[in-house]
């Protein structure tokens, strides 16, 4: 396990404030004190590999399921003041869960019914410039237009944090590209926060301001961007400097046709021009970096090598 990266900048007033959050199911612990914030108008991506904890950290969050430790949401506790917490939030897990036995109007509807800050007309409006009638039924839409239809939903809610856990799951490029554009350009504000756990790193990293990366149950990484390239240097190491390069102690190891990629940590003042060219760390060669790389080779590597 990689050791724990801390530095996320906190500011005194957050939208989702979490304290050692804890939880034990049946003896075996998911979560293990827990720490991070969202901030008004921040965009964090909340990874981790299938088992690490989002889920249940969204859920406790939420107050969908019990914990230990401090939550606040929007200043209040998700464990005893729940339904004031979700006037505020919007709570996506997949956006194929519509009833399919409604209408479109109905499910407008049924939103209005629902949430007190859903507004029906801006809904209406988003759809009209869709190819979605509102007397169709969902039953008869395809997976894309449910998707635009779901989006429309949410876009139509006045509300100061949408959380979303793997919300374009089983959807084509073309789907997901269009479901995040749309949410950076209509969703997204000075005030209003995003959080969204998923496996697709490289498709919501244009979006992302911060990144928390979550495994067993343990936050590994928890910074913004901007703190990311000073943080993690990541250097094409040439074939005869990968021993100089080893002894540097990087985090992480790949091997390359021209030698080998290495990450390594707080090494910002280093001159790498001796190893070979540094560049700019990959959100997703750092996911892989922290949750399954090791400072030492593989045996594989080792073999390419010799």
């Amino acid at each position: 396990m990689n050791s724990i990266v801390q530095g996320a900048a906190n500011a005194p007033t957050p939208l989702v404030s979490v304290r050692s959050l804890s939880k034990t199911i049946k003896g075996k612990q998911i979560l293990n004190d827990v720490n991070f914030d969202i901030q008004p108008g921040r965009v964090v991506g909340f990874l981790g590999p299938n088992g690490a904890g989002k889920t249940t950290t969204i859920k406790a969050a939420l107050g969908f399921t019990g914990y230990q430790g401090d939550i606040r949401v929007m200043g209040l506790s998700p464990k005893r003041q729940r339904h004031q917490v979700m006037a505020s939030v919007s709570f996506i897990s997949d956006v194929g869960i519509l009833p399919r036995w409604l209408r479109v109007d109905q499910a407008i509807a049924l939103m209005a019914g629902i949430h007190p800050k859903f507004e029906a007309e801006k809904a209406r409006a988003l759809l009209a410039e869709s190819q979605i009638g509102e007397r169709a039924l969902i039953s008869t839409l395809s997976k894309g237009m449910v998707t635009q239809l779901h989006l429309a939903l949410v876009l139509a809610l006045d509300v100061e944090l949408l959380v979303l856990d793997e919300p374009t799951l089983g959807l084509d490029l073309l789907y997901r590209e269009s479901f995040y554009r749309q949410l950076y350009e209509r969703f997204l504000s000075e005030s209003r926060s995003l959080l969204i756990s998923t496996h697709q790193i490289e498709e919501i990293e244009f979006l992302l301001s911060d990144l928390v990366i979550i495994d067993q149950g343990q936050i590994l990484l928890n910074e913004r961007l901007e703190s990311i390239s000073e943080k993690f240097q990541t250097v094409e190491v040439r074939p005869e400097a990968v021993s100089d390069a080893r002894s540097k102690g990087p985090i992480f190891e790949r091997a390359n046709l021209a030698g080998a990629v290495m990450i390594f940590s707080n090494q910002e003042n280093q001159d790498w021009s001796a190893l070979g060219r540094e560049r700019q760390t990959s959100l997703a060669e750092l996911f892989v970096a922290l949750v399954g790389g090791t400072n030492k080779p593989s045996k594989r590597n080792q073999e390419i090598r010799s």
